[in-house]
């Protein structure tokens, strides 16, 4: 069997994440062949818009264009180089970790401090996509540039399967350098893409106005330990999230730990957006 197909059919390792709670929690990490399909999605995406955009534009508007060429330089860098430059960066931003290819293969990006990425995290992630950043200007060059290009990513690309295959966690450079990594949101992680609890009282009762002192990053913790402990039945998992918790915020509750960690959600919703 070739090298290649032993690695993508290798079984991804798990990730123990510590949480800001100090409560380890497992993480499914997503296998090389999603990662691999999940890009290979975005690429169609972005050359599909390429070419969209550049139809509808050149098509509808009396754009100027260079004769040798074939097209504007200014238009296209500003309409589809900028744009797909930033495309994962937005995407991940404010899809919580996730690009649409990420998306349809159930995979996303988060830190291994727990929780979701901070833009910081986000940024340095994306620059390290560097090699790759070169594909989008084939697109405002003739077409044997873009020919060049994509045997340069291609090139490249071989670098960065081989890094995530030997890295520890499969990561590739971006991650190692933010503290990222990417699990797989289908197995174990049973991570959601908000926090938003929906409360249907009207005459709802806060009962623990204290979690206003939690940050965003520990509202997704409580969020994701509540995923986990609740889809394994881990109630000693439940019980020492419950028990930091109320610790940190100084407050006594007799609620089972299930519906404390809920409560605590469910409070901490409603007032931040009253």
């Amino acid at each position: 069997m070739p090298w290649f197909l032993s690695i993508l059919q290798t079984t991804m390792p798990a990730i123990q994440i510590n949480t800001p709670f100090n409560l380890a929690l497992d993480f499914e990490v997503a296998p090389l062949h999603k990662r691999i399909l999940a890009y290979v999605v975005d690429l169609l995406i972005l050359i599909i818009y390429s070419w969209g955009i550049r139809k509808f534009m050149y098509g509808f508007f009396d754009v100027p264009i260079n004769t040798v060429y074939g097209t504007n330089f200014g238009f296209d860098i500003a309409f589809v180089s900028i744009p797909m430059l930033l495309y994962h960066l937005i995407c991940e931003i404010s899809m919580h970790g996730q690009s649409f290819g990420k998306k349809i293969l159930g995979i996303r990006v988060m830190s291994i401090e727990g929780g979701e990425p901070t833009v910081s995290q986000y940024l340095l992630r994306w620059a390290t996509r560097f090699f790759e950043w070169p594909l989008a200007f084939g697109f405002v060059l003739p077409n044997f540039y873009l020919v060049f290009q994509l045997f340069f990513v291609g090139f490249f690309g071989v670098f960065v399967v081989v890094i995530i295959a030997i890295s520890k966690a499969n990561q590739r450079l971006g991650d190692l350098g933010a503290g990222t990594v990417v699990v797989d949101t289908k197995i174990k992680t049973y991570l959601h893409e908000t926090v938003f609890v929906e409360i249907s009282q009207k005459d709802y009762n806060v009962q623990f106005p204290e979690v206003m002192k939690l940050t965003d990053r520990d509202i997704n913790t409580v969020k994701s330990i509540l995923d986990v402990a609740s889809h394994k039945g881990d109630f000693k998992l439940a019980t020492s999230a419950a028990d930091k918790i109320k610790h940190h915020l100084k407050i006594q509750s007799d609620l089972s730990p299930f519906d404390f960690l809920e409560k605590v959600l469910m409070d901490y919703n409603y007032i931040s957006t009253k």
